[in-house]
C-alpha cells in the first residue's frame, strides 16, 4: 500500500538563519506560510508554489551544493532577472534556453545553495495538460 502524502516541504538549516530569512522573504519575495518558535531562532515556512520551504535551526556548515538545488518556476524569466538584479542578487548564470526547452537562470542563496529560476515556455511539453 502506498503512503498518502498530504503535504511536503524542503527543510534548510542555514548557517545564519536571519540572513537566509531576509534573502528568501525580502530579496526573493517568497510569501510566509507560517512562523513557529520565538526570537531569533524562530522557524519560517515559505510558500514555494505547490510546496513549501522551511528555514529553521542552525547548521555550522552550509548545505552541500553538489547534492541540493531548489527549482523555482516563474512566469517570466526576464522579469525575474530584472527584479533580482535590481535587488543586488548576483546572477551565477544568465537566463538561457536549455537543450530540453526550459529557460533557466542560476542564482545562489546566502549559503551558496544553487537556485534554478525556470520559465516553462508556452510550447514546452510541461505545459501540456491532457
Amino acid at each position: 500500500m502506498a503512503i498518502h502524502v498530504l503535504s511536503s516541504r524542503v527543510l534548510l538549516r542555514p548557517t545564519d538563519l536571519e540572513r537566509s530569512r531576509t534573502f528568501y522573504r525580502d530579496i526573493l519575495g517568497l510569501a510566509v506560510y507560517r512562523e513557529f518558535g520565538t526570537g531569533e531562532r524562530r522557524g519560517t515556512v515559505f510558500f514555494l508554489g505547490g510546496g513549501f520551504l522551511e528555514l529553521s535551526g542552525h547548521s555550522p556548515h552550509p548545505p552541500e551544493p553538489a547534492a541540493t538545488r531548489l527549482w523555482l518556476q516563474v512566469p517570466d524569466i526576464w522579469a525575474a532577472h530584472r527584479a533580482l538584479v535590481g535587488r543586488g542578487v548576483p546572477v551565477v548564470r544568465e537566463p538561457r534556453r536549455e537543450p530540453w526547452g526550459l529557460l533557466e537562470m542560476h542564482i545562489a542563496d546566502p549559503d551558496g545553495l544553487p537556485l534554478f529560476i525556470v520559465e516553462v515556455p508556452a510550447d514546452h511539453p510541461l505545459r501540456y495538460r491532457p
